[in-house]
């Protein structure tokens, strides 16, 4: 496909004009030309991107790519209204939950937020979120991360590619930044710069995540990011996952001895910064395997529980060949009947009534055990 980008403006001949051209020897600001080889029309590709600095034709060519129907334009999004009512409204509830997830924004509070107040890399992932509910054919999406800081451009980069790789369309990306170009891994890259067409798939960067044990000390920066709002675990054990020792990922476990020897995982958190990175699944699953070859602070081994309400993290588990689902209470809990059993338990220690009871919310919660690759 050979694509020319033909672009024409006025000739000014103004004092101010006359004065550029005469200081600078510029002979004309009025004609723009590109010739692009783009050899995209065969393959099975999902994603391209058009690289190059401000100014050299990336937008003019990437309407000419798919045409301009093509090029995605952002609805408005409503001022009174959460995201999450406001992305797809005609889609299934899961699939929403699912795009955002999917994109790195797994910070539930945030979903419960109008658009305006969002933050700008909270605002870059819905607008990814909105693409991947939509899911169209052919889109092309220009200033691909421009506005953002470079962390969350990388990851951001890295979360949408692997969610639009899911969907069965095709996707040209417009970015001056080279930086994300690894994390996007493209099946194609055009830089405008050098005119240049490449095809090979770039391989993304690594980083090590180092695993602390340690107590409930780092908990503070992490809570604000979960999306409940309940106590500490009785007798946890607390592992936060740094990368070049920048908090990343925490969780904390708990004997659940009385459930056939296990042990209970929860308050698993991700910062916002790094929600996309990959790094949750691997962290918790990295935690798991270590209890299931009993090195812990108990020395013995067991299975890891773990129960979650959050539609992408389900969705998640039930992937992992690792994972078996053992439950999904999706009503809530009995709080009068926890209330009775505690007052039968009191009243055999001989003590008085205990006019409360665990439970008695209305959350959908879902319920996993680590069963290992080494299991089916």
């Amino acid at each position: 496909m050979l694509v020319q980008v033909r672009n024409r403006c006025s000739e000014f001949d103004s004092y101010r004009a006359a004065r550029v051209k005469s200081l600078f020897n510029a002979e004309s600001g009025a004609n723009f030309a590109l010739d692009a080889e783009l050899p995209i029309d065969e393959g099975d590709w999902r994603i391209g991107v058009i690289v190059g600095p401000s100014g050299s034709g990336k937008s003019s060519l990437g309407r000419l790519v798919f045409g301009d129907a093509e090029v995605y334009r952002e609805p408005d999004w409503p001022e009174n209204a959460p995201i999450i009512d406001a992305i797809a409204p005609g889609n299934d509830f899961n699939d929403v939950t699912a795009a955002l997830a999917a994109v790195g924004l797994g910070d539930v509070p945030a979903w419960l937020r109008p658009y305006a107040v969002l933050s700008n890399g909270e605002k870059f992932r819905a607008t990814l979120a909105r693409v991947i509910a939509d899911a169209p054919e052919r889109v092309v999406i220009d200033e691909f991360t421009s506005v953002v800081d470079r962390q969350i451009a990388k990851f951001g980069a890295l979360a949408f590619q692997k969610a639009w790789r899911r969907t069965t369309g095709r996707a040209v990306l417009l970015t001056p930044h080279y930086d994300v170009l690894e994390w996007v891994e493209p099946d194609w890259t055009f830089d405008t710069a050098t005119r240049t067409f490449d095809r090979r798939r770039l391989q993304r960067p690594s980083f090590d995540l180092e695993v602390w044990e340690t107590d409930w000390r780092y908990w503070p920066a992490f809570e604000p990011h979960h999306y409940l709002k309940i106590g500490k675990m009785i007798a946890a054990t607390n592992y936060v996952g740094t990368v070049d020792g920048e908090l990343v990922v925490h969780l904390a476990v708990s004997p659940a001895f009385h459930q056939g020897g296990c042990f209970r995982a929860s308050r698993l958190v991700v910062m916002p910064e790094w929600q996309g990175a990959g790094v949750g699944m691997r962290f918790l699953n990295h935690v798991c395997e270590r209890y299931l070859r009993g090195e812990n602070r108990h020395a013995r081994p067991g299975a890891m529980l773990f129960h979650t309400s959050h539609p992408g993290l389900c969705a998640a588990l039930r992937r992992d060949s690792r994972w078996v689902q053992k439950s999904a209470r999706l009503f809530g809990a009995n709080k009068l009947r926890s209330a009775r059993s505690l007052t039968r338990a009191a009243r055999k220690r001989g003590g008085s009534e205990i006019g409360t009871g665990f439970g008695g919310h209305f959350r959908a919660v879902q319920g996993f055990k680590y069963v290992g690759s080494h299991e089916g």
